[in-house]
């Protein structure tokens, strides 16, 4: 299936209280967001917004999976998938190669000033449910089960740990090498998701 719509979630209310948090993050007004709460739970008239994801192959045969919060389904679907075809893709199923787990990244200068790096962290937050955990350029990430992801982050600012992100990201079983011109496609590609308003998030199969 190219395209889903959300719902029947168990963890709903963890994810909304996630979105909530990203909201307040960018400094959306509470106003905007008791709006969209309320939408999003049918207690506000006026068309519901729910969450869409649209599965594809973008270029170089690359795969995508996007993310939409939208309240007119079509519109979205339609947007999208002209992107996915004006960078020579189109909707297909890619799912199988993903899955969601939850995603703590912490950038590398707080790293650097309570020394995550150490073994010490490291083991912590594995008694903590962490899965994996990678020191990257630009900082530490850690990968764990959904329902992990509170525990760990709220281990973490106990800790006085500042989080940069703490959210349900998809990801990918394998990852595809995109090198070059291909690398330009791709990114060229990503960017016009991010440009559009019917996008809300994305993920890829693509490694740079």
């Amino acid at each position: 299936m190219a395209a889903r719509e959300g719902g029947g979630d168990p963890d709903k209310n963890f994810r909304l209280a996630l979105a909530i948090d990203q909201a307040k993050k960018v400094n959306m007004p509470k106003e905007n967001i008791d709006k969209a709460i309320k939408k999003g739970t049918g207690e506000l008239k006026g068309d519901q917004i729910v969450e869409c994801l649209y599965e594809g192959m973008g270029p170089v045969q690359s795969q995508f999976i996007v993310k939409s919060y939208t309240d007119n389904k079509n519109r979205s679907a339609a947007n999208i998938k002209h992107i996915f075809h004006k960078f020579g893709g189109d909707f297909a199923s890619v799912m199988w190669n993903f899955s969601e787990k939850g995603v703590i990244r912490i950038d590398k200068e707080e790293v650097g000033n309570k020394g995550l790096a150490s073994e010490e962290w490291e083991l912590s937050l594995i008694d903590q449910g962490a899965e994996d955990i990678k020191m990257e350029e630009e900082g530490l990430t850690v990968y764990c089960a959904i329902p992990d992801l509170s525990r760990i982050k709220s281990f973490l600012e106990d800790k006085q740990v500042k989080v940069e992100t703490a959210d349900i990201e998809y990801i990918p079983h394998q990852t595809q090498k995109v090198e070059g011109e291909d690398r330009e496609k791709a990114e060229k590609f990503m960017e016009a998701l991010e440009d559009c308003e019917d996008v809300n998030d994305y993920y890829t199969n693509c490694e740079f």
